[in-house]
This record gives structure tokens, C-alpha cells and sequence, in this order.
């Protein structure tokens, strides 16, 4: 099962109705009290009194998988090759032998084996399941695939489409008879509290099912990527159940089990499903060896947070930040820079549930789309052409320039002044002026205009966002500075303004311009 820390994979056994702990139908209180402005609310009829008729229609279509891998030791890590070794930061597997031999890249080569679920959605064998069920994590080699049915029969598969992005796979199994499958059903028609069951391969102890409601529809988790949008339920699902199905009471498949949030790697009733109206149409193009294109603007975003929205003056819970742009995509060549609040793609709004990543992935690569954000508080309307969205690994590297690094302390030789006063009482921030030595110690060219930091308070915000000496601070609320002077005037603006926060673009070195909005003490 895959981790997100603050994210890992899993779903629990749902609870009972009001009328059961009250004896009264849910909202009969309600309808006491004013009877003539309120209807009282009652529980629909129909919650199952067994799953088991469900279960036994189902139960057949949903296999084991397990893959061989030969996984590559760090030799570093004492514990590699021992059921501790993921413990201390070794692999994904759940069973495995020694080392086999051999070295790879200062490490050994062993054995190794993975477990999952997933299930057939078509008699001649095609079975859905995780991308990262059938992957090595770039930890080393996929060998063999096998898919286990629930009367124990084992075929071996091959991948017929995998799409890292979305985390899905398909793979197809060679049966001598047609084989029992399941539908992909509607996940736009699932509502907060519907029961949905999960079956699947915990630790290994296949043909597990477990029961619980859908408790959010459409959750974000975090993780900025195109697909981080779920349903999310308490029903029991761990290490093992990736890749296997979330059924509605139809018996129609309404997720694909991918994540759990868990502070033990334990199931605690935070489950994360990738809904049917995302998984089916990228299973669809899989199943037929279709490629999967996807739009890119080339940004890089974060989530509009109260205190980036503070320090900006603008409402919250509107838009993400543009932290980056990527030179010459789509958004650099529409005229979005950083420090944009994207507002709008194409007539849909940006939200926390509907993230400008998961509308743009989702847009055609080559549409015309018009975006709306506020720039230093003033609305604009960009016309921007999407591109091809790149491949994860090449995302990875997009806005992570390779610095050389500095010493150790860029200050040791500098004779500058440090602020004091005003500057830290407000920001918690000794400052200094960016001379061309330290710039040279920190890596920044000689084009670089702004102040350094030369020590924090630890009990300020700054400190709490980790901010840290040899931070260098370009802008305050995109405004260059390039004084002590510059910065007090700045804030003494917000402050005006009844801002409780200013908004700093810092470079570090070795890293990209990120903006951090930093509270005014």
C-alpha cells in the first residue's frame, strides 16, 4: 500500500444511525421543537442488514497480484534485507530473500516480492489495479507478475498500460474460460454517508472484505498532483488492499483503493479511493494501448493559504499561488508570473477540491484557455495554449536548478551591518545588505538585489516557516528591496494596509525563488 505521510494506504467498519443510539428518528428532536418551520429528517430506509448476498456476487472478480522483483540494497542501511529494513528505510516489499549477489551502484541485488489486489472488469481477462502495486519504485526490476483468483488458481500477466500519473495499471491474464468481472459504476452520484464495501488483500490475507461509508467526496489531500481528488471513507483498508475496488450497494465500482492517512502505518479510518469518473476513461485508453496526454502550463503552484492570502489583502479560499514559472511553456508565453493567484481556468473556478493542476491536466494539450487571476491586486484575463504535460520523473527536475554549493558560513568575512529595531520586532529577522562577497558565498550572481538573513527568532512566524541565515529575501509583497530602509517601508505599508502578514520572495541556495508569507508580530 502506497504512503503519503500525513498520507499511507487503507478503509473501517462504518457506524450506526441516530435512531440507533436514540431510539428516535434522526432529527425527530429537530421537528419537536418547531414543528412548523422545520421538517423532521428521517433516515432513508434500506442500510443492508448483511453484506454477505453483495459479497458473494462480487468476491469472485477481485484478485490477488503479487510481483518478483529484484530490489536493490543499501548497504548503508543496516537493517537491509531484514523484515526491519523498510522499518529503517528500505523497500516496499513484504517478503523477499537474502542478497543475490552482485552490486549495484555501491548496494546488492535481492529478491524480492510485492502484494496487492485489483479486480477483472472483462471476461477474457483484462484486471484494473495501482501502478505502484506492479512497479519497483525505481528501486530496481520488475521480474513476474502473477494474478491469484479466489479459488487459488494463479495466471501469470503481462502489463498490457500503466500510467504513473493517475496511478493506474491494467494487465491481462490468459484464462481457459471466461472469467467473472465487475463494472465501473458513476462516482459523481456518491454522496457523504453512502455505505460502500472494500475487498481485497491486506498483508496478504486475500479475499478480505470490509464495510464503511463514503465520508468526503472530492478530497484534496495535499500532494499538488493532477489526480489529488478522491473519495474518502472509513472503511478498513491497509498494506495490500492498493489497486483493489470500493463497491457501492449497486455492486458497481466506484473507486480504486490508493492511500490512507495513518500516523502508524496502520489503518485508523482514513481511507483515499481514486473515484471511477477518473480511473475508468484512463483504463479505457489503457485497456486499448492508447497514450495518455495531458495538459501543462508550467507552473509551479501552491494552495492559497489564510496567511498567503492575509499577506496578499485578497479573500481566502480563492485560487492557488504561483510560486514558479517554467521558462518558455505555456504559462511564461501567456504572461503568468510569480506571485500570480490563479482564480480561474476556462470559466471554472480554482478551489481547494478543483486544484489548477487537475483542471489544466485534464484540458486537451494545444486548447486555448483563458485564465483569471489577480496580479498586485488588480484582475487580469491571460489567453494561454496548453502543452504536453511531461513525464513524472522529468516534472521532478523542472524547477530544481543545480547550484554549487557554498561555504559553510557566508558571513564569516563580512564586515556589513546587521538591522536591528524595527525589522525584528515586526518580522522576528536580522537583516543584512546583499554585497557581491556574499552573493558569491551563497551562489547568487552578481544581478541579485536584495537583503540577507543573518539570524531568526525561533519563536517567530519566520522561524515556524523555517526560514534560516543565508536566506535571501528579493521582494516584500513584490516590491524589490535591496535596503533595510526599503523593507521597514514596506511593512509599515501593510500595516496601514491592516494586513497581518507580508509576503517575502526568499532564494536559497540551491533552490528555486519560493514566496512565504511571514505574520507581522
Amino acid at each position: 500500500m502506497r504512503y503519503a505521510y500525513g498520507l499511507t494506504s487503507a478503509l473501517l467498519l462504518g457506524g450506526a444511525t441516530l435512531s440507533l443510539l436514540t431510539g428516535l428518528p434522526a432529527g425527530a428532536q429537530v421537528a419537536q421543537n418547531d414543528q412548523q418551520n422545520m421538517q423532521a429528517v428521517v433516515p432513508h430506509s434500506g442500510a443492508p442488514a448483511s453484506f454477505a448476498n453483495l459479497t458473494a456476487q462480487l468476491q469472485p472478480a477481485v484478485v490477488n497480484i503479487s510481483t518478483r522483483q529484484k530490489v536493490h540494497v543499501d548497504n548503508s542501511n543496516p537493517f537491509a534485507g531484514t523484515p526491519l529494513g523498510e522499518l529503517f528505510g528500505g523497500g516496499q516489499d513484504q517478503g523477499g530473500g537474502g542478497a543475490q549477489g552482485g552490486s549495484s551502484q555501491g548496494g546488492q541485488t535481492r529478491e524480492a516480492q510485492s502484494l496487492g489486489s485489483g479486480f477483472v472488469i472483462s471476461a477474457d481477462g483484462y484486471v484494473v489495479t495501482n501502478n505502484h502495486v506492479i512497479t519497483a519504485d525505481g528501486q530496481g526490476e520488475v521480474e513476474s507478475i502473477s494474478v491469484t483468483m479466489p479459488d487459488g488458481t494463479e495466471y501469470p500477466a503481462k502489463v498490457v498500460g500503466h500510467d504513473e500519473a493517475s496511478d493506474l495499471a491494467v494487465l491481462k491474464i490468459t484464462t481457459p474460460k471466461p472469467l467473472p468481472f465487475v463494472k465501473f459504476g458513476d462516482s459523481r452520484d456518491a454522496r457523504v454517508g453512502d455505505w460502500v464495501i472494500a475487498i481485497g488483500n491486506p498483508f496478504g490475507l486475500g479475499g478480505t472484505v470490509t464495510a464503511g461509508i463514503i465520508s468526503a467526496v472530492t478530497r484534496n489531500t495535499g500532494t499538488g498532483s493532477a489526480y489529488d481528488r478522491y473519495l474518502q471513507t472509513d472503511a478498513a483498508i491497509n498494506r495490500g488492499n492498493s489497486g483493489g475496488p470500493m463497491f457501492d450497494m449497486k455492486g458497481q465500482v466506484i473507486g480504486i483503493n490508493n492511500a490512507i492517512y495513518s500516523p502508524n502505518g496502520g489503518s485508523i479510518g482514513i481511507g483515499f479511493a481514486i473515484p471511477a469518473d477518473i480511473a475508468a476513461p484512463i483504463v479505457d485508453r489503457l485497456v486499448k494501448g492508447e497514450s495518455i496526454d495531458r495538459g501543462y502550463l508550467g507552473v509551479r503552484i501552491q494552495p492559497l493559504t489564510e496567511d498567503l492570502a492575509d499577506s496578499l489583502g485578497i479573500a481566502h479560499n480563492r485560487g492557488e499561488f504561483v510560486q514558479g514559472v517554467e521558462p518558455g511553456k505555456g504559462a511564461a508565453l501567456a504572461g503568468i508570473k510569480p506571485g500570480d493567484v490563479v482564480l480561474r481556468v476556462a470559466g471554472r473556478e480554482v478551489t481547494p477540491n478543483q486544484t489548477l493542476s487537475y483542471l489544466v491536466a485534464n484540458t486537451a494539450p494545444g486548447s486555448h484557455i483563458t485564465i483569471d487571476l489577480i496580479r498586485n491586486g488588480t484582475p487580469l484575463s491571460l489567453t494561454a495554449t496548453v502543452g504536453k504535460r511531461p513525464s513524472e520523473q522529468e516534472l521532478a527536475h523542472s524547477f530544481d536548478p543545480d547550484q554549487p554549493s557554498g561555504q559553510d558560513d557566508p558571513f564569516a568575512n563580512s564586515q556589513q551591518k546587521a538591522s536591528h529595531g524595527f525589522v525584528e520586532q515586526a518580522l522576528g529577522l536580522s537583516m543584512l545588505p546583499l554585497n557581491p562577497q556574499i552573493a558569491r558565498e551563497l551562489g547568487a550572481t552578481n544581478l541579485t538585489r536584495g537583503l540577507v538573513v543573518n539570524a531568526v527568532d525561533a519563536s517567530s512566524d519566520a522561524g515556524a516557516k523555517g526560514l534560516q541565515r543565508g536566506d535571501i529575501v528579493t521582494s516584500v509583497n513584490d516590491h524589490p528591496i535591496a535596503t533595510v530602509t526599503e523593507l521597514e517601508a514596506a511593512i509599515k505599508t501593510a500595516q496601514a494596509g491592516h494586513r497581518a502578514a507580508v509576503l517575502l520572495q526568499v532564494v536559497r541556495q540551491g533552490r528555486p525563488a519560493t514566496y512565504v508569507p511571514i505574520r507581522l508580530r
